[in-house]
């Protein structure tokens, strides 16, 4: 029960943090399409795989990385016209149960390799290199410090959306 309150703290607190950024900040000057243009798909076929693979509840994240190198997770039945962005595919449910998708990648850095964390006890992500923050979970991915906050430079979103034949799909 203690870590729920803490949880509803944290959350509003974050909520309160970005509604005063916006306040302070021209919240439409965010740029979130720093990343190279790369192909972004990832198809949940069935209501089962959603419930394996994708996010279930209010905070729930998940990361998502196909390269030559990497597959996250290991055990996804990634498709031959799988793809996962630039930095692969951060995949979270907003705090009304709503999946949301940006890229890993941290649009200060602008490199693949260089992904942001999510930092639980801040319910914010974090880059490890230049460690700019930015809201996941509202306010679609929008800086809160660091040079991102600086610079206005914002998580690339993606789509997630029911697909026609399909459970749910994320897009570009």
């Amino acid at each position: 029960m203690r870590d729920a309150v803490r949880k509803t703290v944290r959350a509003l607190t974050a909520i309160a943090a970005a509604l005063l950024l916006c306040g302070t900040a021209a919240c439409d000057s965010i740029d979130d399409k720093r990343l190279p243009a790369v192909p972004v798909n990832v198809t949940f076929n069935t209501p089962a795989m959603w419930n394996t693979y994708g996010v279930s509840g209010a905070l729930d994240t998940r990361r998502f990385i196909l390269t030559r190198f990497e597959r996250v997770p290991h055990d996804f039945p990634y498709a031959a016209t799988t793809s996962t962005g630039f930095g692969g595919i951060l995949l979270v449910c907003d705090y009304y149960g709503n999946p949301l998708a940006y890229d890993l990648a941290c649009p200060v850095e602008a490199r693949s390799d260089v992904r942001v964390e999510v930092d639980n006890e801040s319910l914010l992500a974090e880059c490890p290199v230049c460690h700019s923050t930015y809201a996941i979970f509202e306010n679609f991915g929008h800086p809160m410090s660091g040079i991102a906050a600086e610079r206005g430079y914002g998580l690339q979103r993606y789509q997630v959306v029911p697909g026609r034949a399909d459970y749910m799909v994320i897009t570009r």
